[in-house]
């Protein structure tokens, strides 16, 4: 697995693609300078969502943004935070750990501190309310892509990393050649869940009460919401219509050719029989201008990877280390500065709490948990044959890929009221229907990484299993589960903590100007956000993360090390 250090140039002729690529960055910087000007506006909280159908581009154009500024910013906290915490045991110990209490915190319960800090940051400026929101999206982005991140590299074949040593590969080296294509696929596949949940969040991100102040941005998000808020059906649909297609856009444009991309880092010696396909990427082949850059940026890559081996780095890497020290001593100590801050402010707002509080946080956290159990096993049941089937045949991958995009960015609440009223009908109400949109937000985690694991599974076995006669449940049993294993449980572990965070819609929806909860953990941690009762907001999230945390530990982290230890392709 390599990446390709320069590409050959041709003569400069001008095609029609460089041209659409041309015009396409053009159309981009333009939206960015447009988008920037709107932020600096003065905020003002009479900000009105108009249903009008011809305001849903520029809603789109705003939201679409959003995600994808989130995105960038969780790619490369991913990359860092992954990288860093696999570094040595000390990083591990201490950030894995906070790894699993970050994504155990709801979204509602990041808003008001998010929320309150940026326009205290950018009064009377809407720039703070953008970056909060940028900011909350964030956070329902990044967790599934860190570990995924985290746990393909701690899964690279020992045979791999003697290679690395025997060769004497730099640090930089070994993460352009190593790590990094290792990683590609479960990545990219990550990164697609992550924009998916990007959309389902937006309507709670983009729109949203904080004790009497009524926040949103225009938006998709807010757009569907206020829809659904009026009962508006119509519009509701207007909007998601929008929504899905604008993700078919995506799929074509840009994730289809990432997947095609990323089988060039299959571990394998024979090639599949059939190879993905993306017409656009075909496309974008014919494009001189497209290749003049990419060769631009490998040739700045290669002079900073040479850069690593030279004498000149080397001696100077005393100093280096030792301002790094430096700096890294500093943050840690902010870090912990803030820490102590925060903990003695909580211990001064739980103190508002009373023993009847605490009794109604640990029943609620009982229904939450078996919602959750219910939802996981539910979720698994159908996943996993699903998954195996896309990702070990490209054919269904090419129609089924940009179907589970669709169903998993869709968001939940706004179909909820139809499944909630079906449910009514039939007995249950939002005490099982609680169950299905919990699944509807979760299930996508537990999907994306089994196709990532089935597609990463080499031919060479795959062929090899055929040519010993190998098929039904042993086959499952010798190739396809030890195979997709790692995956699985990273899968199962983003899935657990989003199952969890999805509590917080699922337990509470509003519709049609109605308010509807079942008593559960999320349900509360909803109705203390808005009604502004901080103490139980805090002690509520603090149940929640320790719940999420304990499971981790004494469930999941086992399973990882059994992944880690036993299912390495070596």
């Amino acid at each position: 697995m390599k990446i390709p250090i320069s590409i050959p140039f041709e003569t400069f002729r001008v095609r029609a693609i460089d041209i659409g690529v041309f015009l396409i960055i053009l159309c981009i910087l333009s939206l960015i300078i447009y988008i920037a000007s709107q932020w600096t506006e003065p905020y003002t909280r009479t900000i009105q969502i108009d249903l009008n159908p011809k305001n849903i581009p520029e809603y789109a154009i705003q939201s679409l943004f959003r995600i994808f500024v989130a995105y960038l910013i969780s790619l490369i906290f991913s990359i860092w935070y992954g990288y860093t915490a696999s570094r040595t045991k000390y990083h591990e110990k201490v950030m894995i750990p906070l790894l699993d209490i970050l994504q155990s915190i709801p979204v509602l319960s990041f808003l008001p501190g998010v929320v309150l800090a940026m326009i205290a940051l950018f009064p009377g400026k809407r720039i703070g309310l953008e970056i909060a929101c940028i900011l909350l999206i964030f956070t329902g982005q990044v967790w599934n892509m860190t570990f995924s991140f985290y746990h393909s590299i701690n899964t690279i074949p020992k045979e791999m990393k003697e290679v690395v040593k025997t060769f004497k590969l730099s640090k930089f080296s070994k993460f352009l050649k190593l790590d990094l294509p290792f990683s590609a696929i479960g990545l990219i596949w990550n990164s697609m869940m992550s924009v998916a949940g990007g959309w389902f969040f937006l309507m709670a991100c983009e729109m949203f009460v904080l004790e009497d102040k009524d926040f949103r941005l225009p938006g998709l998000g807010s757009y569907i919401q206020t829809a659904a808020n009026l009962g508006s059906i119509e519009h509701v649909v207007y909007g998601l219509g929008t929504m899905i297609l604008l993700i078919i856009i995506l799929d074509i444009c840009i994730w289809r050719p990432l997947i095609v991309w990323s089988q060039r880092f299959r571990m394998e010696t024979i090639p599949p029989e059939e190879e993905r396909e993306s017409f656009f990427l075909n496309i974008l082949t014919g494009s001189i201008l497209l290749r003049k850059l990419t060769n631009l940026i490998n040739t700045f890559i290669y002079h900073i990877e040479k850069l690593s081996y030279s004498k000149v780095f080397l001696t100077k890497s005393s100093l280096l280390n030792l301002i790094s020290k430096l700096v890294g001593f500093l943050i840690l100590l902010i870090i912990f500065s803030l820490l102590v801050w925060a903990f003695i402010n909580a211990l001064s707002i739980i103190s508002l709490i009373k023993l009847r509080d605490i009794i109604t946080i640990m029943e609620a956290a009982f229904y939450s948990l078996l919602r959750v159990s219910a939802a996981l096993i539910i979720a698994l049941s159908w996943t996993l044959p699903v998954g195996v089937y896309i990702g070990l045949n490209p054919k269904a991958a090419k129609f089924l890929q940009g179907i589970i995009q669709i169903a998993a960015s869709v968001p939940a609440t706004a179909v909820f009221p139809v499944i909630l009223l079906f449910l009514i009908k039939i007995g249950g109400g939002l005490d099982i229907g609680a169950i299905f949109l919990m699944l509807l937000g979760t299930q996508w985690y537990l999907l994306f990484n089994i196709i990532a694991g089935a597609s990463s599974i080499p031919k060479d076995l795959i062929e090899i299993s055929r040519a010993y006669g190998i098929k039904g449940l042993r086959k499952w049993k010798v190739l396809i589960l030890p195979g997709i294993f790692p995956y699985l449980i990273t899968g199962l572990i983003t899935a657990s903590g989003g199952a969890w965070n999805a509590t917080i819609v699922s337990e509470y929806v509003s519709f049609g100007g109605q308010i509807m909860q079942t008593k559960g953990l999320g349900a509360l941690i909803s109705s203390s956000s808005a009604s502004g009762n901080f103490a139980l907001l805090l002690a509520s999230t603090c149940f929640m993360s320790m719940i999420v945390v304990g499971i981790n530990r004494l469930l999941w982290k086992r399973l990882f090390l059994l992944a880690k230890t036993k299912y390495t392709l070596e």
